[in-house]
């Protein structure tokens, strides 16, 4: 899909002319509306002791909790769900009692950032030959009736201490650094700085699909957390 993607821009372009289409564009799928799933909504409120043993494991590929892990972003994050395309993870986190309380879900890393890139040192080069050791944590999703002070930096930090190793066993590679982009005016961001992520500045509030320089987003702060002691000297080899 991302190489389609390329495809058709270059042609947007004028730079290469693409064969006719053979099929019909499944694009519509996307906004299918979601099928309701049902799900334990009991207030869940107190201490983080009170909840633990907090489970978090991987869903692993074709898993039963993988609709309802799309089902709960679709309905609850502002952003919904998309259709991961290339590598990524979702976690589900559990209480002791196997109530879902949180979603986790991370997925390929930005193309290209300027605060990021410059906070690692990367050249173009080094960006294009290291980008696939990064990671984009895409949704954070701590559900509406689940109000425990500090669930979200302690999943947050549990995550960065399995997600280079449950990486390698997924897709036979370690991942070296993980970044996250926060909007500003919505939230604070600040259950990633508890968890130890580090913020190294804001985007430029464009997207990827502003060629013409006049599509507006949201700036958002960036979010930094390595996943290995020796990250820069991998990120820079």
């Amino acid at each position: 899909m991302a190489a389609r993607s390329l495809l058709l821009k270059l042609e947007a372009q004028g730079q290469i002319e693409l064969p006719p289409r053979q099929r019909a564009s499944v694009n519509g799928r996307r906004n299918r509306q979601t099928v309701t799933i049902d799900h334990d909504q009991s207030l869940v409120q107190g201490r983080l002791d009170l909840w633990q043993p907090v489970q978090l494991e991987p869903l692993a590929q074709g898993a039963t909790d993988a609709a309802l892990f799309r089902f709960l972003l679709q309905r609850y994050h502002y952003l919904g769900y998309r259709n991961c395309v290339g590598e990524n993870l979702k976690y589900l986190a559990r209480d002791r009692d196997g109530r879902v309380l949180a979603c986790l879900l991370f997925g390929s890393a930005a193309w290209k950032v300027a605060g990021r890139d410059g906070w690692i040192g990367w050249t173009a080069e080094e960006r294009r030959g290291h980008l696939c050791r990064l990671t984009n944590n895409t949704r954070l999703l701590i559900l509406p009736w689940v109000r425990v002070p500090h669930l979200a930096s302690h999943l947050l930090g549990r995550v960065a201490a399995r997600l280079s190793a449950d990486w390698q066993q997924k897709y036979g590679h370690p991942i070296y650094l993980v970044e996250t982009f926060v909007e500003r005016g919505r939230f604070q961001g600040t259950c990633y700085r508890a968890a130890g992520w580090q913020r190294v500045g804001l985007t430029t509030g464009r997207s990827r699909n502003d060629k013409d320089y006049q599509l507006h987003v949201p700036a958002k702060e960036i979010y930094l957390k390595p996943l290995v002691a020796d990250w820069h000297r991998r990120l820079l080899a």
